[in-house]
């Protein structure tokens, strides 16, 4: 039984081992893609795909946990549509509240907490749980779920025995001072990795660590990621990879040429190369997905799709359906110039395509934004939520 905070040294690697060098190069240059990335596309824009990405966090998450959620279900209970059957009806519930916890730290982190310190962790817990009636926050066992509480018993998490209850003050108290005042930029890439890890080790919660864990991840990148791009859908997509990865961290130390501490430094570094290749890997991902070509061509595909079976979908709306993409809003008049159409069919169209979500507007006569139904996703965005695409069970 681990009782003590030198048993779970190192928290991070020694930064002057030469694999270091490495991860570090791969961090500046992730950085400096993230960045680009956050300059795509216009900002009312990018506001639309945030709020995408945050429902498909939250699907991601409960597949992670064995507990999938359609994306159509998702949609449905944010629009307070619940099933009749109670186990989906659940998981529509969780699924909210992961929206509104993860809506909940990211203003926490604007307005300037820092995510990283023990205090974001339990308040992430608390942020998820603290939503969810006390029906719904009960472990597999049927124990209830304590929001923001730590455990007070002992567990076992596969062959991992993690610290006793009692000291996990102690434990929480080191991550604090390691993790809790991390740099910006390239330089906190490796620490957030570390940390969710480590903290992972420790499970301070009796439950829900994992997600709790999640949405600290999250809000931890939130300024680097702009809510662009989501470690959580580079997780999911590789489950079994992400478990393993983090139990092969647990490793004890494997001789005098694996560092210092009670656990095995080599194996913390592999995690940092498997944690820091998922951010990359969707760094790049939804940079390909916003290149302003490459839409222009997805969209082409999708009006063309829509227009075989559709006789008020024209294809005229590419041009000003990518302008909107690019450009941001535009008034309902300027839309229908933009489609070199005759009036009456160009407002035709304009309804049509406002009927069926590719255009939002906030007002009966405000202006027209592009939308991203989840119907339209396998064309416009292909693979970021290919189960949308799909109908639930």
């Amino acid at each position: 039984m681990f009782t003590h905070p030198a048993q779970f040294e190192p928290l991070q690697p020694d930064f002057q081992h030469r694999k270091l060098d490495e991860l570090r190069e791969r961090c500046a240059t992730l950085v400096e893609r993230a960045q680009r990335l956050a300059g795509m596309a216009h900002p009312v824009t990018r506001t639309e795909l945030r709020e995408l990405l945050r429902a498909m966090n939250s699907y991601y998450s409960n597949r992670i946990e064995g507990q999938g959620t359609h994306p159509l279900n998702i949609q449905r209970a944010l629009a307070r549509d619940f099933s009749e059957r109670p186990d989906v009806a659940r998981l529509q519930r969780i699924a909210v509240a992961h929206l509104d916890a993860e809506r909940e730290l990211e203003a926490r982190v604007a307005a300037g907490d820092s995510p990283t310190t023990m205090a974001f962790l339990i308040d992430a817990h608390r942020a998820l749980y603290s939503r969810l009636a006390p029906q719904d926050r009960l472990t597999d066992d049927g124990l209830p779920i304590e929001p923001g509480a730590l455990r007070n018993r002992e567990v076992e998490v596969g062959r991992h025995v993690p610290p006793a209850a009692a000291a996990l003050p102690a434990f929480l108290a080191r991550l604090d001072q390691v993790f809790g005042k991390l740099p910006p930029g390239e330089r906190l890439l490796l620490p957030v990795a570390c940390l969710h890890q480590r903290a992972a080790w420790v499970h301070p919660f009796l439950d829900g660590n994992g997600r709790a864990l999640r949405l600290q991840t999250h809000a931890a990148l939130w300024r680097l990621s702009d809510g662009l791009w989501s470690v959580n859908r580079g997780l999911a997509r590789r489950r079994a990879d992400y478990y393993d990865h983090l139990a092969a961290a647990d490793a004890a130390r494997r001789g005098d040429l694996d560092g210092r501490g009670n656990l095995s430094e080599a194996a913390l570094r592999d995690w940092c190369d498997f944690f820091l290749g998922i951010c990359e890997d969707q760094v790049g991902f939804m940079t390909r997905l916003l290149d302003l070509d490459a839409m222009k061509t997805r969209m082409q595909a999708l009006l063309s799709f829509r227009a075989a079976h559709d006789k008020n979908i024209r294809m005229e709306a590419l041009a000003p359906l990518h302008y909107v993409f690019a450009a941001g809003p535009v008034t309902r008049g300027e839309f229908a110039q933009m489609t070199g159409l005759k009036e009456r069919t160009a407002r035709a169209l304009l309804s049509r395509l406002l009927t069926t979500g590719l255009l939002r507007s906030d007002t009966p006569l405000g202006p027209v934004r592009l939308g991203l139904p989840l119907d339209a996703l396998q064309f416009l965005l292909p693979d970021l939520y290919p189960e949308a695409a799909t109908q639930p069970d």
